[in-house]
């Protein structure tokens, strides 16, 4: 009887807990007196809002934290302020960094989840690790994902204590949209920390109901705000770019052709109310500063996808999501003016931009392959996204993009919904319409002749660019149960054979397609592993007149464990066809042969200690060589590694291998080495180095076509960077690129540049 009493007190108290961490926080109003030096010793601090991080919600689920994590929090009517004093037992084993912005995800970490909207569709992120160094984000419930793309102005520091570390916090409002109101308003909110050791641990002041798929509607209300305002938020920013480069052609010529740049710019931001963010951007320098990681695409029939890194385009990207990826902005390649509209008015959200390009690139695609298409004339590109929120379970959607040049045109538009059925499923769907306009003779560019005299020698793009005005449609139905021990999802998409989302990311065509899988997981508290999952799925795909392409069927195991480790083992078998026999013919069936693939698969990743990180990804089975339309044993390996040399010095190494044989003899052999070095002075700034390698050896005796038989490449970048906040900053930096190959014999340079970009943020 005894020990039934105490169960029940236990339970009893574990619910009060419970409702009270979901209770109403409310937090005070008071004068700024802060200095953000990582120091909590202003009296002010005494009169702010304390909550205290009790819950561990992963890998455990809402136990006890095993540290002390004390919050503050008040409000001055211009600015948010927190501070966290994060005690640790072993402060030496503190997992911190000096890095760039949004690189602390791996480090001991504070930091709060805001819904400025008390809606639960969308969540800022800040968070600062034990340095001070800043890491931000947008988390959208609509979606499903996160990004830390967005950077906003905001300021932190942190220190290392004898008892842990301490962290101070001042958001701006301005920098976050929200209705502005004269009295109190009820935001949502969590306090998170990090707590990486042996495994990771995430603590936090709520706890977390794993049983429901919606993560934002589990965040607790944040009161207060009454005297709120954003001011005028004004920001203008001056930009300076100049450069010095030369280029040449060296199976042509080893004469450089020489060109000098020196352009100055003008981004603006204007906070016309507090829920609405104009943007506008003159003569910008959108050159890469940030090197991408560099893919192989031997024997890979599809375009690669690079994510967007530019600022323009990736402030308050989130609001042009939806199912389908409609506004993939690195098609805008080089514009010359753009401006972005982004907010929100009561149930109403709204993305709007526009901009031209003194080029023309877009996706023309298939469904055995695509390919890039480029115009060289200059183009109007624009996007709109409307999203309304009809209760808090419905959500409808417009999205419509336009790209025009000469001869060409390209319209998208269409509806979308998504409706939580319950806090375990979801539904969303979409359909959308195209209309396009190609210029005459554009195929010719994708023939394997260059007068595309015979139909043999056509490809699959240059067939579908014959038609010069094309319509069609493309619609998916999308249905997920998701909750504690168990998931499952079906998907239905159609993508009709002239269906064009020129502005967008839509690599395929002309298929019907349909998803089924889900899975299961087990959690342990008590031992070496935290959870164990087990997931299969099935998937089929016709072209558009019900021929088959492809049918495949994939399970895994996964399993989380000790030193932050995760591992997954998995089995594909896949029948899926070649290349077409009759290339003047887009039919699948009498015109390609049916393949049986296989493929294993293992990743595993772990952090064994604060300075290490790494992952191993090894795939091996039988694929189709696309090249020679047969089947081939494909091999494939990649392994990365991150090393922190004391607090500032990170090497990253990322090497890929990739082999195939074919009719018992090679085929190709690929290695990819992607290496950085960089030393972080501090959170402002740090001197990189970053090496890509490239060396593709290939058979041509086993080749039906004639093919290179030899190339490398190697590509150098040496940049300095300063950033005062995302907005100010300073770069200065050399590149080159060189190679050889059977025509250049001998490493040759045939690119070098200087570069140097100045910002200047003007806040008004």
């Amino acid at each position: 009887m005894r020990t039934r009493l105490i169960a029940v007190s236990l339970l009893a108290s574990t619910a009060f807990a419970d409702d009270a961490a979901m209770a109403p926080f409310q937090i005070p109003n008071l004068p700024a007196d802060v200095t953000i030096d990582g120091k909590i010793d202003e009296s002010i601090w005494q009169q702010a809002g304390v909550r205290e991080l009790s819950y561990v919600t992963w890998p455990d689920e809402n136990a006890p934290s095993p540290v002390n994590t004390t919050l503050r929090i008040f409000e001055s009517g211009d600015t948010l302020y927190l501070a966290f004093d994060a005690k640790d037992p072993n402060p030496n084993d503190i997992r911190a960094f000096y890095s760039d912005r949004d690189n602390i995800w791996s480090d001991d970490a504070v930091g709060v989840k805001l819904d400025t909207f008390n809606d639960s569709r969308l969540a800022y992120q800040f968070f600062v690790n034990p340095f001070g160094v800043q890491g931000d984000a947008i988390e959208n419930e609509m979606t499903g994902q996160e990004s830390d793309s967005w950077d906003a102005i905001w300021q932190s520091a942190g220190q290392i204590t004898e008892d842990g570390y301490q962290v101070e916090m001042a958001i701006p409002l301005r920098i976050l949209n929200f209705k502005e109101s004269d009295r109190t308003q009820t935001w949502q909110a969590e306090f998170v920390r990090f707590y990486p050791r042996d495994e990771r641990l995430r603590l936090s002041n709520l706890p977390k109901d794993r049983s429901n798929a919606c993560t934002l509607c589990q965040l607790s209300p944040l009161q207060g705000f009454a005297e709120a305002e954003q001011g005028t938020d004004l920001t203008l920013v001056p930009t300076l770019v100049t450069s010095r480069s030369r280029s040449r052609d060296p199976a042509e010529t080893l004469n450089w052709d020489y060109d000098s740049k020196l352009e100055p710019g003008l981004d603006i931001k204007w906070g016309v109310t507090p829920e609405m963010s104009l943007q506008a951007t003159l003569n910008p320098d959108f050159s890469q500063v940030e090197a991408d990681v560099a893919q192989l695409s031997i024997n890979n029939t599809f375009t690669l996808f690079f994510p967007e890194q530019r600022p323009f385009f990736l402030e308050n990207a989130d609001y042009f999501a939806s199912n389908y990826n409609l506004i993939y902005t690195r098609n805008v390649g080089a514009p010359d003016y753009g401006a972005k509209l982004t907010g929100r008015a009561g149930d109403h959200t709204l993305g709007v931009f526009g901009a031209n390009d003194i080029n023309t690139t877009f996706i023309v695609p298939g469904n055995i392959g695509s390919s890039i298409a480029e115009l060289e004339r200059e183009s109007q590109n624009a996007a709109l996204r409307y999203r309304y929120d009809a209760s808090d379970n419905l959500s409808l959607g417009w999205v419509s993009t336009h790209r025009q040049a000469d001869d060409y045109r390209n319209t998208v538009y269409g509806g979308d919904a998504k409706y939580r059925v319950n806090e375990q499923d979801t539904v969303r769907v979409q359909y959308v319409h195209s209309s396009t306009r190609y210029p005459n003779g554009l195929y010719q560019e994708f023939c394997d002749d260059e007068q595309c005299q015979s139909s043999q020698e056509f490809t699959e793009t240059a067939l579908r660019l014959q038609q010069t005005d094309i319509d069609d449609k493309a619609y998916r139905v999308d249905l997920n149960h998701d909750e504690r021990d168990w998931f499952a999802y079906v998907s239905h998409s159609y993508q009709g054979k002239d269906f064009r989302a020129d502005l967008g990311f839509e690599s395929r065509s002309d298929f019907v397609k349909t998803v089924a899988g889900g899975g299961y997981a087990w959690y342990n508290e008590s031992s070496w592993w935290s959870r164990f999952r087990l997931r299969g799925d099935w998937d089929i795909t016709h072209n558009t007149n019900g021929e088959l392409i492809e049918r495949e069927n994939e399970a895994n195991i996964t399993l989380d464990a000790v030193k932050q480790s995760y591992v997954q083992l998995g089995y594909v078998e896949r029948q899926r066809v070649g290349q077409r026999r009759d290339t003047s013919r887009l039919a699948i069936d009498g015109n390609t042969r049916l393949y049986d693939e296989y493929l294993y698969y293992l990743f595993a990743e772990m952090r064994p200690n604060a300075n290490w990180y790494m992952n191993l990804d090894i795939q091996h089975g039988e694929q189709i060589d696309f090249a020679n339309d047969r089947l081939g044993d494909h091999f494939r390996f990649q392994a990365v590694a991150d090393w922190n040399l004391g607090a500032h010095f990170k090497l990253k190494l990322r090497h890929t291998y990739r082999s195939m044989d074919a009719a018992d003899a090679p085929l190709f052999t690929a290695n990819l080495t992607d290496t950085r070095f960089i030393y972080q002075f501090d959170a402002k700034q740090y001197l990189r180095l970053s090496l890509i390698y490239s060396d593709i050896e290939r058979n041509q005796a086993n080749y039906l076509d004639d093919v290179t038989e030899q190339s490398t490449d190697l590509g150098t970048q040496l940049l300095y960077s300063y950033k005062v906040n995302p907005l100010t900053s300073f770069f200065v930096g050399y590149a080159d690129h060189g190679f050889t190959d059977d025509v250049v014999a001998g490493y040759t340079r045939d690119e070098q540049s200087v570069f140097m970009k100045f910002s200047y943020a003007w806040m008004l």
